[in-house]
């Protein structure tokens, strides 16, 4: 979640632009809903241990204290953003529901790639960790497109949605990757013991309440690798 873009080259955009949007919404009275993208950048950064036994849910919100004094620039910007715009919603009376993907997987559909395709690539070529508590968390992109045609939908929806679809170990997924391409190296890390059960859970309660029924990590890897392939960016 960090990022080596400054606070003012992050925050301010996020928040102004947000706020741009519903502002303009707020002129259109056909305009019932906004369905707004957010992060889990806005919900994790709490202070509160993530362990086996630990719940992350709709509840949680991220503490702009902590994204400053850690220098999560990124997470900060998601969590002013979001209190704006939950803050000009109740204010206007504007119906927004807020979606809060984590690391998006799958198949890629631009021909560049994006932050997070590097740092999935990297990983499976030099087994370049993308978080520093190693653990490997996403969801597909499949399921987050959907979810934003569900939240727009369904009239019942509301508030906010964590989509989380997968969270385990960095080995694990590994392990997946080396199933489904044997040609992908599996590295020292992996053939060490392992830790037995997800680092942490986040509910899926609310978003199979969507209609979401999250895609296994198989098929969004083996999505993502096939992308890859396909675009050049890995040979294998």
């Amino acid at each position: 979640m960090a990022s080596g873009r400054g606070k003012a080259d992050l925050v301010e955009p996020a928040v102004k632009g947000t706020l741009n949007v519903l502002q303009s919404c707020a002129k259109v009275p056909s305009i019932k809903r906004v369905v707004i993208t957010s992060s889990m950048a806005s919900v994790m950064i709490t202070g509160k241990p993530l362990k086996p036994d630990v719940v992350v849910d709709e509840t949680w919100f991220s503490s702009p204290v902590l994204c400053e004094e850690q220098e999560l620039h990124y997470c900060l910007s998601k969590t002013l953003a979001e209190q704006a715009a939950l803050k000009f919603a109740e204010e206007h009376g504007i119906d927004v529901v807020m979606l809060h993907p984590t690391f998006v997987y799958g198949p890629l559909l631009q021909p560049v790639l994006n932050v997070t395709s590097k740092g999935i690539l990297n990983f499976i070529k030099n087994g370049q960790e993308i978080s520093p508590d190693g653990t490997f968390k996403f969801v597909d992109v499949r399921d987050v497109a959907y979810a934003h045609i569900q939240a727009f939908e369904i009239p019942s929806a509301c508030g906010r949605y964590c989509l989380v679809g997968t969270v385990i170990y960095s080995t694990e997924a590994f392990e997946i990757l080396h199933k489904l391409y044997p040609a992908i190296s599996l590295p020292e890390t992996c053939k060490k013991e392992k830790p037995v059960g997800p680092p942490y859970h986040v509910s899926k309660e609310r978003a199979t309440s969507l209609g979401i029924d999250f895609l296994p990590p198989e098929v969004t890897l083996e999505g993502m690798v096939e992308s890859f392939k396909e675009k050049r960016f890995l040979v294998l």
